[in-house]
C-alpha cells in the first residue's frame, strides 16, 4: 500500500538516492500515479544523476600540491587552508548529494533566495537587446573587468566559454538591492546567448543549484562572499557543461 504523499525532504532523498529500497519503491509508485509529480521530481533525479556524471570524476583526482595540508601550513601569510578545503568540501558535497535543489526551496540565506530571481530578471531584459547588448565591449575586456572589480569592492574575472562554443560579447553594471552586480554576456555561432551575473552576498557558501523560470534555466551558487548565477535557454546538459567551465576557472584564478 502506498502513502497519499511525502514531505518534500523525502522526495528531495529519493532523487538524492538516499532512501532504502523499500522506501524508494513506495516513492516511484506514488509518482506512477501522480504524472505531474512524476514529471517535476523524476526531471530533478535525472539532472541529479548528470550531475554526478561530471563531478564524481573530480573526486577521484589526485590533490595537487598547493593543496596539501603541509604545503597549506607552510602558508601563513594567509589564510588559504580554509579557502582551499572550501573549494574542495563544494566539489565533494556536489558529488555526495544535494547539488540539485528545487527553486522553491533555495536555502536559508536570503541572498540565495534573491539572487536567481534578480539574475533571471536582468538576463530576460537584456539578452533581446539587439544594439545596446552590454555597456563595455569585450575588445575592452581589461578595462570592462576593472571597471566592475572596483565597483563591486572584490576582483573578479571574465571566465572564458570558448570550449562550450561561447564568446564574450561584453558586460555592463547592474543595481542590485544589497549593492551593485555585474553581467557579462557571452554568444555563440547560433546567436544563442548566455549571461553570468556576479554581485557580493556577504553569505555563506552554498552548493551548486538549479532553477528553472520564463523559459531559461539558472545554475548559481556562493562562494567567499560571492554570488554567481549562469543563465541560459540552453538544454541542462549544455548549461550545466558551462556552469562547471565557469566555476573551474574562478576557483583556479582566486587560489594561488
Amino acid at each position: 500500500m502506498t502513502r497519499d504523499r511525502f514531505t518534500e525532504d523525502e522526495l528531495q532523498a529519493w532523487v538524492d538516492r538516499h532512501l532504502d529500497a523499500t522506501r524508494s519503491a513506495e516513492v516511484e509508485a506514488w509518482l506512477d500515479a501522480n504524472p505531474d509529480a512524476a514529471k517535476r521530481w523524476r526531471a530533478y533525479r535525472r539532472d541529479m544523476d548528470v550531475l554526478h556524471g561530471v563531478f564524481d570524476p573530480v573526486l577521484a583526482e589526485p590533490v595537487q600540491d598547493r593543496l596539501n595540508p603541509a604545503a597549506i601550513r607552510a602558508r601563513t601569510w594567509r589564510p588559504l587552508a580554509a579557502r582551499a578545503a572550501a573549494a574542495v568540501l563544494l566539489v565533494a558535497l556536489g558529488a555526495a548529494g544535494g547539488w540539485l535543489a528545487r527553486g522553491d526551496g533555495l536555502g536559508r540565506d536570503e541572498a540565495a533566495q534573491t539572487l536567481p530571481k534578480d539574475a533571471v530578471l536582468a538576463h530576460r531584459v537584456f539578452v533581446a537587446e539587439v544594439r545596446h547588448p552590454v555597456e563595455v565591449a569585450a575588445d575592452q575586456e581589461v578595462h570592462l573587468v576593472a571597471w566592475l572589480s572596483k565597483r563591486l569592492g572584490r576582483s573578479i574575472k571574465a571566465p572564458h566559454l570558448t570550449g562550450q562554443g561561447f564568446e564574450l560579447m561584453g558586460g555592463r553594471l547592474l543595481a542590485a538591492a544589497g549593492g551593485p552586480a555585474a553581467q557579462l554576456m557571452y554568444q555563440n555561432s547560433e546567436g544563442r546567448r548566455l549571461t553570468l551575473y556576479v554581485r557580493g552576498t556577504g553569505g555563506g557558501d552554498t552548493a551548486f543549484r538549479i532553477q528553472r523560470a520564463n523559459g531559461v534555466s539558472a545554475f548559481y551558487w556562493i562562494d567567499r562572499g560571492m554570488g554567481y548565477a549562469l543563465i541560459g535557454d540552453l538544454e541542462r546538459g549544455r548549461l550545466l557543461d558551462a556552469a562547471n567551465a565557469v566555476y573551474r576557472e574562478l576557483t583556479e584564478y582566486r587560489t594561488p
